[in-house]
């Protein structure tokens, strides 16, 4: 059997004090209950002899508070990049005394309602509610009215009832633009992916770089229309070279489409950075693994964890959007325009 631990009235008595002045003491209420140093230091002197504990089921029962939060996600969970949300939001827990639930649900509605359903039944305080790929989403109905944070997802509603809270992906556009302007580019400049109305990254993404070039009086030249994948994008740009483009450089719209990119302008003969330059987003594992390594706009999943949390944990928080920005990742493959001689 395992060893009985020691209870509150065993700390008290070998303090030489009540059972509530010790439970004042380890509640942290010395103060305002007026216990005086001598006392707390003995209470706090038993407790680490005795390797005290207190009994959390017993005080969730009693004042309501669990101090758990519940992340709960599509896939996050299980994909070892955007897992640095998951990160984030540990660390952030921790620092606040809490302990983080996580379940993935993999996208089955089921799944989601009977996840949720057994978090309550164990009496979570607080929800984080987080989506893989930015998107708009609709908040389960058992979260409807509960303290929940939206992490990477918004809802529709008009007026928000929870912080939301996601990459700022315009302001990344922008910055994508300004490398590439203060490389000296200022003709040539194609975009690289499909910059569809419905995902979300990429319609902003677009905005802001079309926003930062005109702010540099420049433009794109144009699209090279792939899907988000290598292959695609090799294909893409593959024939597009051999239609006779000569780019100058090339925004793509995340590290895998960079990564077909750079096959294709090898393939061809082409030099990063110093016939055509290329930039992209998302920062993953491939930026540095390319060569040359890969200047990308870093997606902030670590910090967009931990600020689920803390706004989560904050009484004053403001229902809202809350945009997280996106560093720029300096690294080889932007350099000045090529200039035949």
């Amino acid at each position: 059997m395992p060893p009985q631990r020691p209870t509150l009235l065993q700390v008290a008595q070998r303090a030489g004090v009540s059972r509530s002045t010790a439970s004042f003491v380890l509640a942290g209420r010395h103060v305002d209950m007026r216990i005086s140093e001598d006392a707390r230091q003995r209470v706090l002197r038993a407790a680490r002899e005795l390797d005290y504990r207190p009994n959390l089921m017993a005080r969730s029962l009693r004042t309501k508070v669990t101090r758990t939060i519940a992340l709960v996600s599509d896939t996050i969970a299980s994909d070892p990049y955007a897992g640095r949300a998951i990160q984030g939001s540990l660390a952030a827990a921790v620092a606040h005394g809490h302990l983080l639930f996580i379940g993935e649900t993999e996208g089955d509605p089921v799944v989601e309602e009977k996840l949720i359903s057994d978090l309550l039944d164990r009496q979570v305080d607080a929800f984080v509610y987080a989506s893989m790929f930015t998107r708009y989403v609709r908040l389960p109905k058992l979260l409807r009215g509960r303290k929940v944070a939206l992490l990477n997802c918004m809802t529709r509603a008009g007026r928000p009832a929870q912080p939301a809270i996601i990459p700022d992906e315009v302001a990344a556009g922008w910055n994508a633009a300004q490398v590439i302007l203060e490389a000296g580019h200022r003709d040539g400049i194609h975009l690289v992916g499909r910059p569809a109305e419905h995902v979300f990254a990429g319609r902003e993404r677009a905005a802001g770089i079309r926003e930062g070039l005109a702010q540099g009086r420049a433009r794109p030249a144009g699209t090279i229309e792939c899907d988000w994948w290598p292959e695609p994008a090799y294909e893409a740009v593959r024939a597009a070279l051999a239609g006779g483009l000569r780019p100058r450089a090339l925004i793509c719209l995340n590290d895998r489409i960079a990564m077909g990119t750079y096959q294709a302008l090898g393939e061809a003969g082409v030099t990063v950075p110093d016939d055509v330059s290329v930039l992209s987003f998302d920062d993953s594992d491939l930026a540095a693994w390319l060569r040359p390594q890969l200047t990308s706009i870093a997606l902030p999943h670590y910090q967009m964890g931990w600020r689920a949390v803390e706004l989560l944990l904050n009484p004053d928080a403001e229902p809202g959007v809350v945009r997280v920005p996106m560093p720029v990742r300096n690294r080889a493959s932007v350099g000045k325009p090529f200039e035949p001689t």
